[in-house]
């Protein structure tokens, strides 16, 4: 099995195209696997700044045809041409799937370094596709040891101490664009309740706002609100709520954009300035918003332009856990997957012992001298497996596995068993290695 992996992100893309790359993102993974015999696994990792599918390819030969699935999902789940899609993802394969996902998780590639919310879309992401059983084995343990390396970080580096995030960056925005910098008196309408929402209420109580509503197009404020505070707006009392704000955050990414008649028309009369912050990817307010009187705008591209830079040596700490977090977990799977090799060569060679073994005892029968003969012969297939299982983690940490591999078919005519990778719903399979 190999991992490949898709990305685009902010520092590569322009927000606009991976908001419409990920338009279908929760379908991509269970119609990559039934579309796609090539791919055994795949995660999506959808956030407001980046689109990166992770795939699992069932072996080296594989990879262009797995890579070529993923492109024909995403563009008929996003309604984008094939070759936009290829052209917008930069794609990485071996220990550079695992350097980046940690990279990732860590806050590293974040618009806002060090980032306390991507952890918990990393581990989302996972539990997503082990509710849709798209997650194989593979990419169970990378998401999994993405999440233990972001705790790393953020434990023995100074980015974990800052606290700093997307939506902390723009309140701190918001703040320095307003006359009245105490949020104790502020009026704060929120739009969704995703997790966005939920770190945005969160922060806002840590400054001591107290006056927040929340809106919700799919109906679920009044759920939200009742687990973390607010207040739960309806279409009917929207507008009067949005009339009154002093600051409103978009964080739901609905289809149904705010237009700038619509807030001059709540607006009208009410002669007080008002903030928004447009967090979501695919815009909650008309961009045409920036243009009315008494407005200012907060958009991802300017949160991206105000984070502060992190120390150098904080950075330089944090990529050397991820880059030995990640060589870590590719020589565990290099070495995982010889394992079964190591075994099937035992099994062949102590296979062969067993025969001689048996010519052996119907010629002495249990005397000591076939006892002596018998022991000889162990003593001397332990010596000869020793030497191959030693050069199999050798060739493991040079990525030689399958140089390996295809010499025990070669020679012995061994096929190697991969490991059963055991699903969610609790069944097993096994890919045979070529």
């Amino acid at each position: 099995m190999v991992l490949l992996s898709l990305i685009a992100t902010h520092s590569d893309v322009d927000l606009e195209t991976v908001a419409r790359l990920s338009a279908g993102a929760p379908k991509v993974p269970s119609s990559l696997l039934e579309n796609g015999p090539a791919v055994a696994g795949a995660v999506v990792l959808a956030t407001c700044n980046r689109f990166e599918v992770y795939c699992e390819a069932r072996s080296e030969a594989d990879l262009e045809a797995a890579r070529s699935a993923a492109v024909a999902e995403i563009s008929r789940h996003s309604g984008l041409d094939e070759d936009l899609v290829s052209r917008s993802f930069t794609t990485n394969t071996g220990q550079d799937v695992a350097k980046h996902l940690f990279a990732v998780g860590a806050g590293l590639d974040s618009a806002v370094v060090g980032e306390r919310e991507i952890a918990g879309q990393v581990r989302r992401a996972l539990i997503e596709a082990q509710e849709k059983g798209t997650a194989s084995g593979t990419l169970t343990r990378l998401f999994q040891t993405a999440s233990r390396t972001a705790k790393d970080v953020g434990a023995l580096t100074a980015l974990g101490k800052r606290g700093l995030s997307i939506v902390s960056v723009a309140l701190e925005l918001a703040t320095d664009l307003s006359v009245d910098t105490d949020w104790r008196n502020k009026a704060v309408v929120v739009f969704g309740t995703g997790a966005y929402a939920g770190a945005t209420m969160a922060l806002l109580k840590e400054r001591g706002c107290t006056d927040i509503s929340v809106y919700s197009s799919s109906g679920r404020a009044e759920s939200f609100t009742a687990s973390r505070g607010g207040t739960a707006l309806d279409r009917e009392s929207l507008g009067e709520a949005v009339a009154r704000a002093d600051v409103v955050i978009g964080c739901s990414g609905s289809e149904n954009q705010v237009s700038a008649e619509d807030i001059r028309r709540v607006r009208n009369g009410s002669g007080k300035p008002l903030v928004i912050i447009d967090l979501a990817l695919t815009h909650d307010f008309d961009p045409a918003v920036r243009e009315l009187d008494g407005v200012d705008v907060i958009t991802l591209e300017s949160v991206r332009l105000a984070a502060p830079a992190e120390q150098a040596e904080s950075l330089q700490q944090a990529n050397r856990i991820v880059t030995d977090a990640a060589q870590a977990f590719s020589e565990a799977q290099l070495s995982r997957e010889l394992d079964s090799a190591i075994v099937a060569l035992r099994k062949h060679t102590l296979g062969v012992l067993d025969k001689e073994l048996e010519k052996v005892r119907a010629q002495h029968g249990c005397t000591g001298a076939g006892q002596e003969v018998e022991f000889a012969m162990r003593r001397m297939v332990k010596a000869l497996l020793h030497v191959p299982a030693v050069r199999a983690r050798e060739l493991a940490a040079s990525g030689q596995q399958d140089d390996y591999i295809r010499g025990l078919e070669a020679i012995y005519g061994i096929t190697v068993d991969q490991p059963r990778e055991k699903h969610d719903d609790g069944s097993t399979d096994t890919a045979r290695s070529a």
